[in-house]
């Protein structure tokens, strides 16, 4: 470095320390600079330690390390197995300890086993999210992390992440599986149509689910041998829409026999798995027979319309359900005290699937507000400067919001009071948006039904379309009149 240029630095790092000292002593000379710093020592708060006995776990594959407060045992920070045994250990190191609550970062799936055995001693166990608890940059250890999270609990600055009661989470883990399972046998379809792709059978052209009845007797039967299209065609079912001539014709292909191999081992693996989805099926019904009934049966009324000046819509059509599928229902309406079946676009897997991840106790949540935001449909509103910069929707990965969308999509293409919402609102917003905003809906809507045992009933759409042109006519009137005009109807011809 030249001379020239450490003269210049130098210059400019002596004029930063004195400039400062200036306005320092400025500030303190002038009365607003004394009052700017007695309001800011006034308002300034102090942390408190609103749980005295609280302890941090730093969870690992492992490992996992413990912290609690100073003086409690002769070392603040231990270090355990994740072994069952030195699991019972750390239990009983913090009853020596006197704790009473735990806060644990949710790392992958390695804190289930401790955060119930810390659950089934009597402790109070905070599950948080990692995004929540960051560490100060440039101080990242095991040991530091459980010793940050046991401070921040201690002061109360943590907040748990939602966890049902232990029956929940074993139907949570059913039904999770089952969805694995679903998505193992797809794979599988997809395994079968590319063997038919490569030697020329199109079955999928002409049969809309070839997992279905006619498809499952098409394919046995070419895997026993059968060649002849016309014999292969006439096993289809009466109801398929596509001709005899059509289904002969995608029949004609090549038989290879190494693909015949590779579309028979597919084909087993598909019907292993069906098993093996029944065998879920079951479970999920024992495991639905063992939980509590609704909490507060006294509130269960009957059916209350939710809109004023509503009346009974006429039934929907449902396809009839088999004697699982009406067991299913049974026991959703006994958990919950409602049936939610009743509202359009959710099934009894779609109900099952929101009790396994919500569970029944609605008071988890302050309100429906408060609801939607931990699904991730209410906007993210960051203002700056008096300017909002965002109002995107949280990205969470929610598999009752997932429901809840592809619920909002079927509402799309039904003649409901919430089908009409959502096809207004993708008229206006576009049918992302349109899909985010039904769902919230049917989110809100959910957990007043729950909270509140109130029976869904479906308002008249034809009122709720009355309803809503009143609405907006009011707005009309309200800014005509804010500029000095009036509405005036125009009279129809006779």
């Amino acid at each position: 470095m030249s001379t020239a240029s450490q003269q210049e630095q130098g210059k400019k790092g002596s004029d930063a320390p004195r400039s400062a000292s200036k306005r320092k002593a400025r500030d303190s000379q002038s009365p607003q600079g004394k009052g700017h710093r007695r309001r800011s020592k006034e308002t300034r708060s102090e942390l408190t330690i609103t749980n005295p006995d609280a302890a941090g776990i730093d969870v690992g594959a492992r490992t996992h390390y413990a912290a609690v407060p100073v003086g409690r045992a002769e070392v603040s920070v231990r270090s355990f197995g994740s072994y069952t045994a030195q699991l019972d250990e750390l239990v009983k190191w913090l009853k020596d300890c006197a704790i009473t609550t735990v806060a644990m970062e949710s790392t992958g799936v390695y804190w289930v086993s401790l955060y119930q055995k810390l659950e089934e001693a009597g402790f109070e166990v905070l599950l948080v999210d990692a995004h929540q608890a960051k560490h100060v940059p440039g101080r990242k250890s095991d040991v530091q992390d459980c010793r940050w999270l046991q401070q921040l609990h201690s002061y109360g600055l943590l907040r748990a992440a939602f966890r049902p009661e232990d029956s929940i989470c074993r139907l949570r883990t059913f039904k999770r599986h089952r969805k694995s399972l679903v998505q193992y046998a797809g794979m599988w379809i997809q395994h079968i149509q590319k063997a038919l792709n490569e030697m020329n059978l199109h079955l999928h052209h002409v049969l809309s689910d070839i997992s279905g009845q006619s498809g499952l007797a098409i394919l046995d039967a070419i895997l026993a041998g059968e060649r002849d299209p016309a014999k292969l065609a006439s096993l289809a079912d009466y109801r398929v829409k596509k001709s005899q001539a059509q289904i002969e014709a995608a029949l004609t292909g090549d038989y290879r026999p190494e693909l015949l191999f590779v579309l028979n081992q597919a084909l087993q693996n598909y019907r292993q798995i069906q098993q093996q989805i029944a065998q879920c099926d079951l479970g999920i019904e024992k495991q639905l027979a063992q939980i509590a009934d609704c909490p507060n049966p006294s509130q269960v009324s009957e059916p209350t319309p939710l809109l004023s000046n509503s009346t009974s819509a006429k039934p929907r059509k449902t396809m009839p359900k088999d004697a699982l599928e009406l067991s299913l229902a049974g026991h959703l309406k006994r958990i919950l005290g409602v049936d939610l079946t009743a509202i359009p676009g959710l099934n009894v897997l779609a109900v099952l699937t929101l009790l396994s991840e919500i569970g029944t106790n609605m008071a988890k949540w302050r309100n429906e507000k408060a609801f939607v935001s931990w699904l991730g449909l209410s906007p993210n509103n960051k203002i700056s400067g008096q300017r909002v910069l965002s109002s995107r929707t949280r990205k969470v990965v929610n598999r009752a919001a997932t429901i809840l969308r592809l619920a909002a999509m079927v509402l799309g293409h039904s003649n409901t009071p919430l089908g009409s919402f959502y096809r207004r609102k993708r008229a206006q917003l576009g049918a992302p948006k349109a899909i985010t905003a039904t769902a919230r809906k049917l989110g809100c809507l959910i957990y007043r039904l729950i909270k509140n045992g109130q029976g869904y009933q479906e308002t008249d759409l034809h009122i709720y379309e009355l309803k809503y042109k009143d609405q907006i006519l009011n707005s009309l009137r309200k800014r005509a009149n804010s500029f000095g005009f009036d509405l005036v109807e125009v009279p129809q011809a006779a």
